[in-house]
């Protein structure tokens, strides 16, 4: 295909591709052609600024298309809820893999050291806060929010997220309370003012680690709240926590090092504690898949991240003597969230790109519009495991129900008691 190429011979080739599947598709080229392909009014307009943009339609394919929108050889009239569903059908059309976002990459020695690691999380936490607070929550939970009726918003939903890890934990006044990867602050603050709680966050992110700080300085809370800036692997001692929670934080792990991970949460662990990992799943079957929507994650936004199956990750915390004894699935919640994402990223573009570019802006809307379509098509999933060391004689810490779990009907959620009579702050300040 030369530079040369007709526009009639994209509509020509296109055309097929969008009526079979029932589509349209408006189409702007270089020569200032205007098409509308299929039947009805088009969503989405794809604008081709130069005869090379063909190149990166013919077929079809996530990753390329991906790849031309960021570094601007195309670009896309649409919401972005629209675009990825409309570029999934071309794709699957024109025989790419039809799977968006595994992200499974071939094992390479190097990977998932802790210098690579810091490396990778570096590309990804540490764009900037300010970007961050643009589209996430109040709090800056940076995780699958839980809409216990469907009709929460946002704020509320990722608070009732935080409080039902709390509650699934068990958490007390005094409890010695770890979150691995603990992000902007959110669950450490929330567990500690709601559970009474002495809570200790690790993050290699130094973004998360400084915002982190400072909150906790500006809340006085330094004797209660520890933060470091520490690889999970380095955190020194053998049963010195109760409770123990990772949330979104072990698609970074590796696959291959998932007994490493299980097992230092076993070491840390008392042995009538309680650990709930939290995290994106990949369905079974898709665990070697490596497509160009895969090459294009590795790249731009997760570099070195791996998902394994619900029944992988079990086994992982089997095998180090952690009994999984509740497990919640949360794909609808995480599709939702992710819309919320989108959507604020979207009414803050001119800020978003004030702050970290075009291009960067780019990545994030295609990233968090395909993830979306992906938990809602089912190819990833979220899921909680609760579990508990392997009891030697007798019954782990788990209880006859799971009534505890359950919302708490008062708006009012599980204060810390010995905190009762401190002056009220909004819960804009956790």
């Amino acid at each position: 295909m030369s530079s040369s190429i007709p526009s009639s011979s994209i509509v020509e080739a296109l055309r097929p591709l969008v009526v079979d599947r029932g589509l349209a598709l408006g189409l702007q080229f270089w020569d200032g052609r205007v098409e509308t392909l299929g039947s009805g009014p088009a969503a989405v307009t794809l604008r081709m600024p130069h005869p090379s943009a063909a190149l990166k339609l013919m077929p079809p394919d996530l990753g390329v298309l991906a790849r031309a929108y960021i570094h601007g050889d195309i670009d896309v009239e649409g919401t972005a809820p629209d675009i990825v569903r409309l570029a999934i059908e071309l794709a699957s059309a024109g025989g790419a893999h039809r799977r968006l976002l595994s992200r499974f990459v071939g094992w390479r020695p190097w990977r998932h050291s802790p210098a690579s690691d810091k490396r990778a999380i570096a590309h990804h936490y540490d764009v900037s806060n300010e970007f961050y607070r643009l589209w996430l929550d109040r709090q800056m939970v940076y995780s699958c929010a839980y809409f216990p009726s469907g009709s929460e918003t946002l704020e509320q939903a990722q608070e009732a997220k935080l409080d039902l890890i709390c509650r699934k934990l068990q958490l007390k006044p005094g409890d010695r309370f770890l979150d691995i990867g603990c992000g902007w602050g959110a669950l450490l603050l929330w567990a500690h003012r709601h559970y009474g709680v002495k809570a200790t966050g690790v993050t290699l992110s130094e973004r998360q680690y400084e915002h982190v700080r400072e909150r906790v300085r500006e809340l006085g809370l330094q004797d209660s709240i520890d933060v470091r800036l520490q690889d999970y692997r380095h955190i020194p001692g053998q049963g010195v926590f109760d409770k123990i929670a990772s949330v979104g934080m072990f698609e970074h792990v590796g696959i291959r090092n998932l007994p490493v991970y299980f097992g230092t949460i076993n070491r840390l662990l008392t042995d009538d504690g309680l650990v709930l990992n939290h995290g994106i799943t990949n369905r079974a079957g898709d665990e070697a898949v490596r497509d160009g929507a895969g090459e294009f994650i590795d790249r731009y936004v997760f570099p070195d991240g791996e998902l394994p199956t619900m029944a992988q990750a079990a086994a992982a915390m089997e095998s180090q003597q952690l009994e999984v004894f509740d497990v919640e699935g949360l794909r609808p919640h995480y599709a939702r969230t992710l819309s919320h994402w989108v959507e604020r990223l979207d009414a803050n573009r001119n800020d978003a790109i004030d702050l970290v570019g075009d291009q960067t802006y780019r990545v994030w809307r295609v990233y968090m519009a395909g993830s979306a379509q992906a938990f809602e098509r089912g190819w990833i999933s979220v899921h909680q495991l609760l579990a508990a060391k392997r009891a030697v004689k007798g019954l782990s810490a788990q209880r006859w129900s799971r009534e505890h779990m359950l919302p708490s009907p008062s708006p009012v959620l599980h204060r810390n008691p010995a905190r009762e009579t401190a002056p009220e702050r909004s819960e804009a300040d956790v």
